[in-house]
């Protein structure tokens, strides 16, 4: 069975993957050299473990049976690299990351070129995507989440807050009377995120609103095209002060409302329990707590 361990990591890649090509091109091999490793491992079992199609692929009874094993095993066989890993002078390795698609040009991103400069040996894998995506089915080793935390089986690293404004385009805001308060608001067209709630809570000196927006007509799942159709002045909408910050400093887009102020958003990185890289995980964690707070720091001067 020694023999058959690389065959055993190429199938659960393949799983992992969704099709032999897209396994291929994670490993840099052929579809056709990955289609054969897969094909042997099984003369060698005598048993099938994957059916294919001209579309896809899915596991047999006996495939599902034997995924879950060959996963332990190399997570344990990371695990022991880890750990080896640790007491080296220099950490190698690779890790594969998700963030929220809104952070691709953001201060985090930059955090995350300033990591590979500063480990050479260690590289990252990085998706960009605004829907919740699962740690351990995705394959992902650390996440970015920005105000959701509901998994208690995640390990969860604070690493800053984002702070948040209502805005609206310039010729948008100038159609409308000046609101004064968040229930001047009411009739405002409002271009809403499936993936928040759309209660928005308002502070000012002396008092709390909740305001409830429900007068939508345009529905999106990306935060960056809530910033393109803001400036195409169709609605109003909560937006990422970095985010926001270009379109306010030209005059395109106004924030509402300057005297109330939104709750900012917690930005956490979350990995497993359990990580299959632990030690890379860690590292990769603390590194950007500690450029975010030195970021925050420097924000404030």
């Amino acid at each position: 069975m020694i023999h058959y361990l690389k065959h055993m990591a190429i199938f659960a890649r393949v799983v992992d993957e969704g099709s032999f090509r897209a396994a291929a091109r994670d490993l840099n091999l052929a579809p056709s050299r990955v289609s054969q490793t897969v094909s042997d491992l099984e003369d060698h079992l005598g048993i099938t473990l994957l059916y294919r199609t001209t579309r896809k692929i899915s596991l047999t009874n006996e495939g599902r049976m034997f995924y879950p094993r060959v996963v332990d095993m190399l997570r344990n066989a990371e695990m022991g690299l880890n750990e080896l890993n640790a007491l080296s002078v220099e950490p190698v390795g690779a890790l594969n990351v998700s963030l929220p698609a809104y952070m691709s040009s953001s201060h985090i991103s930059t955090f995350l070129a300033d990591f590979i400069r500063e480990y050479p040996r260690v590289s990252l894998s990085v998706s960009y995507t605004d829907h919740l995506v699962g740690l351990v089915e995705s394959g992902f080793d650390l996440n970015i989440r920005i105000g959701w935390l509901d998994d208690s089986s995640m390990v969860a690293r604070k690493l800053g807050e984002f702070e948040r404004v209502l805005v609206a385009g310039a010729k948008y805001a100038a159609s409308r009377p000046k609101p004064t308060k968040p229930e001047d608001l009411s009739d405002w067209e409002w271009i809403s995120y499936k993936q928040r709630n759309e209660n928005i809570e308002f502070s000012s000196a002396d008092k709390k609103s909740v305001m409830s927006f429900n007068h939508s007509r345009l529905q999106v799942d990306s935060i960056d095209a809530l910033f393109h159709f803001v400036r195409q002045n169709v609605g109003i909408s909560v937006l990422p002060l970095h985010l926001a910050k270009s379109g306010l400093v030209s005059g395109e887009l106004v924030q509402l409302l300057p005297d109330w102020t939104l709750s900012p958003v917690g930005c956490y990185a979350v990995w497993p329990d359990k990580s299959r890289r632990a030690n890379l995980t860690l590292l990769l964690a603390r590194f950007l707590a500690e450029k975010e707070q030195a970021y925050a720091v420097a924000s404030k001067c």
